[in-house]
């Protein structure tokens, strides 16, 4: 979204496409090669100049970690500024040290909830949402006595439903324009899951099953990271993360968050280490991301002689380490991630081998982002006299939902003016 007035402009958020245009998972590297001119023309990237251009004044705002949202950031110039939270910086850098990258935002600028800045003559302020990515926001954008609201994602049935709650007391009504996010829409009509409800299918499954579980969800799901962890407690049982993971833990620690993390106050907490991930590490010269949790570690061999006090994070990426597991007939595997990822040839291979392996299949998982009555109590706390369709698919289905609102279809690369 890019928004401007006569001195000043800015974009929010700067995301790779999830799916291309028939609704298969979007491949960027067959475009790895392509310049910035071409890829703005297959429409891949936003025709907007000025960000890949030295000196320029356009800022970005970024409004949480998640692809589809920062995942074209390395294609702006080294020096647009970039606002964004701090531990969103915290883990997108780390994501890129893990994944092999070498750029950099060369300009962060750190926001707080609730706190306003301003661009030039254009004032944000962030608000904390809750949602499955750590330190995501939604901005309230004005300027020249005019107001829009920027959703970002967002849910209210996770862990930091209070924080809607407390945004809900302190924004001010009467907004001109919601940018309204509606992933979630298409569905179901009915409430999703909260993530406590999560927790407790986790802990009925670790309680009735005696075998070793292995779980498949992302490492920068914190809620579900927590939940996982409290159904574990609950159940007892050993928490086996690998040093990816217990990375990010450590980078959130930092910030004074409270969360689970491998130390000797959680010692349910164990760490993996996978080959191809440690040898990635070895030869980046990253070592002491190896060492930070040496104390902790837990071998295959140990995970296959307590596999019955096992619950393990995996991902596809670690299946060369799976191999090497005994016992796992008999197991669970739990799916903790959007339904999509699992067209994916590398999480076929994945579960096809585990069902070789005589364990079975079975999904726990709510959304990220919010229900139908999630997105009806937005609109309730902003009141905005025009509901635009963000961040969806079911754009169609918005003029039902919210009946007593107008609701403006736009294209990309449409520009309204706010009179």
């Amino acid at each position: 979204m890019e928004v401007w007035t006569a001195s000043s402009r800015i974009i929010v958020d700067f995301g790779l496409p999830l799916v291309n245009a028939k609704g298969e998972s979007f491949a960027i590297n067959a475009y790895k090669n392509a310049s910035v001119e071409e890829l703005i023309e297959k429409g891949i990237l936003p025709n907007i100049q000025s960000v890949y251009q030295a000196g320029t004044h356009t800022a970005l705002i970024l409004s949480h970690s998640h692809q589809d949202h920062c995942g074209l950031l390395h294609y702006l110039h080294s020096d647009c500024r970039v606002y964004l939270g701090e531990a969103t910086h915290r883990l997108i850098e780390l994501t890129n040290i893990f994944s092999g990258k070498t750029w950099k935002i060369k300009y962060p600028h750190y926001f707080e909830s609730g706190k306003s800045f301003r661009i030039g003559d254009i004032t944000i302020t962030p608000y904390l949402m809750d949602h499955s990515a750590f330190d995501a926001y939604a901005f309230l954008i004005q300027a020249e006595g005019k107001s829009l609201f920027y959703s970002g994602d967002f849910r209210i049935h996770g862990r930091k439903q209070n924080a809607f709650k407390w945004f809900s007391h302190h924004v001010p009504q009467d907004i001109d324009y919601l940018l309204l996010e509606g992933t979630g829409i298409g569905r179901s009509d009915k409430p999703f899951l909260s993530e406590t409800d999560i927790e407790d299918a986790f802990a009925e499954s670790f309680t009735q099953s005696k075998a070793i579980h292995l779980i498949y969800t992302s490492g920068q799901n914190i809620d579900r990271l927590v939940s996982i962890y409290r159904a574990c407690k609950k159940s007892g049982k050993t928490f086996v993360i690998d040093f990816y993971i217990a990375n990010i833990f450590k980078e959130l620690a930092e910030l004074k968050y409270k969360l689970p993390y491998p130390s000797p106050s959680y010692p349910e907490i164990n760490v993996f280490y996978p080959y191809r991930l440690s040898n990635s590490m070895v030869k980046q010269g990253k070592k002491e991301l190896l060492y930070n949790f040496t104390e902790h570690k837990i071998t295959k061999e140990e995970i296959s002689a307590q596999f019955d006090k096992v619950v393990m994070l995996v991902r596809p990426s670690m299946l060369k380490d799976i191999t090497h597991l005994e016992n796992l007939e008999g197991g669970i595997f739990i799916y903790s991630m959007w339904q999509g990822y699992k067209k994916e040839e590398s999480y076929k291979t994945l579960i096809n081998y585990l069902l070789q392996r005589g364990m079975t299949e079975k999904d726990i998982h709510t959304s990220g982002h919010a229900d139908r009555e999630g997105l009806k109590a937005m609109v309730e706390v902003l009141k905005p006299k025009t509901i635009v369709p963000i961040h969806t698919f079911e754009g169609d289905a918005y003029e039902s939902i919210f009946e007593n609102t107008k609701v403006l279809r736009l294209q990309d690369n449409e520009t309204i003016s706010i009179e």
